[in-house]
């Protein structure tokens, strides 16, 4: 009888661990936003490259938006510096005005964006987040110089590689706006240096 009930425990003990251990690998890893959308347009455009290679392009936009938003949020609130609480305002605006633009077209176009910041997107503003002071105020002047400039690239080449006329006028029409980005987030950086 003693035999049968210790048999029972390690039966019961293994079923448990096994239990615990499949609970623990199945925990659901919330989804990064960026791939979702990507996933979802991959699954509707499957067929067709053309389709999938624009929407590619508009969720890297979406994507380059709420990043660019939260950012300047947070260069508003945590700056002491009158430039870069400005530089932060003229992001917001901006940002939020594009990020209407690419949400119009995405929709008239059937392409699922991310709603919501990006793992990459996270990761810099943690970064960032870390910073006080002037530290914060030349990483974000960084951060702005070396974002715009990725994305004026993205918007040439759409304007090349784009097979969506509309697509490929919204990222000629955009291209100016970010280059004065740009433009202003290397006078930030000068003046920042001097410091």
């Amino acid at each position: 009888m003693k035999k049968i009930l210790l048999a029972g425990k390690v039966i019961l003990g293994a079923g448990l661990i096994i239990i615990f251990l499949s609970s623990c690998k199945n925990e659901t890893k919330q989804e990064d936003p960026k791939e979702v959308a990507e996933d979802a347009n991959e699954a509707k455009f499957d067929s067709i490259d053309s389709k999938e290679d624009d929407s590619e392009f508009l969720v890297d936009q979406a994507e380059i938006n709420l990043a660019e938003i939260e950012i300047g949020k947070l260069a508003q609130t945590k700056s002491t510096n009158p430039e870069v609480k400005k530089f932060g305002k003229m992001l917001v605006d901006e940002h939020t005005k594009s990020a209407s633009e690419v949400s119009a077209l995405a929709k008239a176009k059937n392409f699922t964006l991310p709603t919501s910041l990006t793992e990459d997107g996270q990761e810099e503003y943690k970064k960032l987040n870390e910073k006080s002071g002037v530290d914060f105020d030349k990483k974000f002047a960084d951060m702005m110089i070396d974002g715009h400039e990725k994305a004026i690239k993205k918007l040439e080449e759409a304007t090349k590689d784009a097979k969506d006329q509309d697509v490929k006028t919204w990222a000629s029409n955009n291209i100016a706006g970010l280059t004065a980005h740009l433009e202003h987030a290397k006078m930030l950086k000068q003046n920042l240096d001097k410091k």
